[in-house]
């Protein structure tokens, strides 16, 4: 009989990682657990210490610091599937996991399934010929070499990308291989494994190749596989089930999901939304349960894309099943920071960069050139912005794999903090007050085009009290909505001041606040 050997890579949610590997190891299964080296290393010496005893849990001998896109995740895999090959000798098949998955058929049917069926379950498409990526780079991400995280420093990413693309160094793709692409979730057997393992340590010159390229988990073993296994031999599709939205974004599954995940012709299911604590109580007996009959009926693709099409609400799924998600997250929290002088808003953001991990965007609302990530069109235009703003948080919020991000905003946006602000998510603001000299607002008169080089001085002296009052206004507007959490630094307050007001709104200690609000010229113009 098939027995398994989950390899799950993970980050956070200690309690549910520990709750995962005593489900899925309860009938005998095994699992080799990664946890990401650059996350909190109290929360991975409490796995260990929930976990030391359970011979069918095993973590591999280094772990490393994993980032999207980067190859240390598949490395992260690959020190995983080693240490599972190593202490697992009655292991059949290997299993990819992340934290965010949860099994949706009964122990019982997933081994059955997998005696059943002798093959390897990889989506495995030809990387050129295929449509599988949608949008974004193509043969930028192999042609060219990748050496830092896009992500966390991204002016140098697209910097090292622009000089390569302008000196012309491309580089050849390994001509024994034809590069495939898919999903980085899969079940692949024993033998398929040790062959993986063996060709890594005996081709170094394609593991160099992968090394540099860009978001190699969907290419290097989709790739290899096809390379060591025969084609009659490979199903080209997952075992866990999931979906996307219009944006590219993965759709999360809640409570009422329960009966449609169990219909789907799969055996896990990705993502489980962390508030979803009834349908994960539901899965985990499920998975123990004996004598269970599923009744495939596959409809979860097609509805989705039914309604989701249609763009209305109804009741069966709940709306967030296929309308861009409509709250942020009860567990998320959301830092605005507001400011008319966008100047001195982006180096206290610069400054909080610097001193924490916590992802901070800048005006995103109000300058249609504000880096952000590829998210499927949505965040290309201010109206999508306004229009869809909810979904771009969340998506950004996922894109960073954060529960914590921070924002500018102009304090004209009142309409957007209300909105924010009565979000299940946390919100918390950070008004920043500014003197405004006259020559200041001369100057912003004539970026928003309500004066010109040739305006006289006695219009601009009739013009300068009703901007003045109007900024004034649009402070007292914030004041007078009486937001639960508004902090306020203000330019004629001290550093001391100023940082209890940071302290506050970022959570940090105020001696690091102080590292902010002390910055030499924050307030100038």
């Amino acid at each position: 009989m098939a027995k398994i050997a989950y390899i799950l890579l993970c980050h956070k949610d200690p309690d549910a990682v520990i709750r995962q590997a005593q489900r899925l190891t309860a009938v005998g299964d095994y699992m080799s657990i990664h946890f990401d080296a650059s996350a909190s290393p109290v929360h991975f010496s409490q796995i260990t210490e929930a976990l030391k005893d359970n011979p069918n849990v095993t973590f591999p001998k280094k772990r490393v610091k994993c980032g999207w896109g980067e190859w240390s995740l598949v490395q992260a895999t690959i020190n995983a599937m080693q240490a599972a090959v190593d202490a697992f000798p009655r292991a059949t098949h290997f299993y990819m996991l992340s934290g965010d998955c949860m099994a949706i058929k009964s122990a019982e049917y997933a081994h059955k399934f997998l005696d059943e069926n002798d093959a390897d379950f990889i989506e495995s498409f030809d990387y050129f010929e295929s449509d599988w990526i949608k949008t974004g780079w193509k043969e930028e991400r192999l042609i060219y070499r990748h050496f830092v995280n896009e992500r966390e420093r991204k002016k140098l990413f697209y910097f090292l990308f622009e000089v390569q693309k302008r000196l012309g160094l491309k580089r050849e793709i390994p001509e024994d291989l034809q590069i495939m692409i898919g999903s980085q979730w899969w079940c692949l057997r024993r033998h398929t494994i040790e062959a993986l393992l063996d060709f890594i340590r005996k081709r170094r010159d394609v593991v160099r190749f992968f090394r540099t390229t860009w978001i190699p988990d969907e290419t290097f073993f989709q790739t290899l596989v096809r390379h060591l296994v025969p084609k009659e031999e490979i199903r080209s599709r997952t075992l866990t089930f999931l979906m996307f939205t219009d944006y590219g974004m993965p759709v999360t599954f809640y409570n009422d999901h329960y009966d449609l995940l169990l219909s789907q012709d799969y055996l896990f299911a990705r993502k489980i939304s962390p508030e979803a604590q009834d349908l994960k109580r539901r899965l985990g007996l499920l998975y123990l349960a004996e004598g269970v009959k599923f009744q495939i009926s596959n409809e979860g693709r097609s509805l989705f894309q039914f309604l989701s099409g249609r763009g209305r609400i109804g009741r069966r799924f709940a709306t967030r099943f296929w309308e861009t998600e409509s709250t942020l997250g009860r567990e998320r929290e959301m830092l605005i920071v507001v400011c008319k002088k966008w100047h001195v808003a982006k180096r206290v953001l610069e400054r909080i960069r610097q001193l924490t991990n916590v992802p901070a965007i800048e005006y995103l609302f109000n300058e249609e050139d504000t880096p952000l990530p590829d998210l499927g069109g949505i965040q290309k235009t201010l109206e999508k912005r306004h229009r869809h703003r909810r979904a771009l948080m969340r998506m950004l919020f996922d894109y960073f794999e954060t529960d914590k991000l921070i924002v500018c905003m102009d304090p004209a946006n009142i309409e957007l903090l209300n909105d924010f602000a009565s979000d299940r998510s946390v919100t918390r603001i950070l008004e920043i007050e500014c003197q405004f000299s006259d020559e200041y607002l001369i100057g912003h008169a004539m970026r928003v085009g309500l004066a010109g080089d040739q305006t006289s001085t006695e219009t601009l002296e009739r013009l300068l009290p009703t901007i003045r009052n109007d900024m004034v206004h649009e402070s007292d507007r914030i004041r007078d909505a009486q937001f639960e959490n508004l902090t306020r630094m203000r330019e004629i307050a001290g550093p001391d001041s100023n940082a209890s007001a940071l302290s506050e709104f970022l959570s940090i200690p105020p001696e690091k606040a102080l590292e902010v609000s002390a910055t030499e010229y924050l307030f100038a113009d």
